[in-house]
């Protein structure tokens, strides 16, 4: 059996996942919280979710690609500005946003108030970076450019230089 055809073969006994409010793994990304909601683990690592709060002013990665996962990123509350390539999007509550391996793509939050979006990896490859992230920044240790490049660099990512 390939591998491909493995991770698409039901899982003897299924485990339903519940995560509440307030549950699941919180990450702290300088203004932005993250609260991962699905790591991948009850997915045959396929999907993986995740709820991200934007503090007013927040700005976002360096544009990026993916080359291995798609992106998703669903607006509940607020405004997000999305940037894709050279083009501007502000994304208002209700607006969903995916993003294909290999299209350069931010984020940020411009407004005075907090945006919150529901965000989708799959597979879930990209999860571990955010942990990463995190470790970097334990410690108040300041996160360089090229601490975060090397973190991306990990989860087949890579900074959008093109369109910086």
């Amino acid at each position: 059996m390939t591998e491909e055809a493995k991770t698409s073969v039901p899982q003897a006994d299924p485990v339903v996942s519940v995560v509440g409010p307030g549950e699941g793994e919180t990450i702290v990304l300088g203004t932005t919280r993250m609260r991962v909601l699905e790591d991948g683990s009850h997915t045959g690592h396929r999907l993986a979710i995740a709820e991200s709060v934007l503090a007013p002013h927040t700005e976002g990665p360096p544009q990026h690609r993916h080359g291995r996962h798609d992106e998703g990123f669903y607006v509940l509350s607020g405004t997000v500005r999305f940037t894709v390539g050279e083009e501007d999007h502000d994304v208002i509550a209700g607006t969903l946003v995916m993003v294909p391996p290999g299209t350069p793509h931010t984020f940020a939050n411009l407004t005075d108030h907090p945006a919150v979006m529901l965000s989708t990896f799959t597979p879930d490859l990209y999860v571990q970076y955010f942990r990463d992230l995190q470790e970097s920044l334990s410690g108040g240790r300041p996160l360089t450019p090229q601490a975060n490049i090397d973190a991306m660099s990990r989860y087949a990512t890579e900074p959008a230089t093109d369109h910086a």
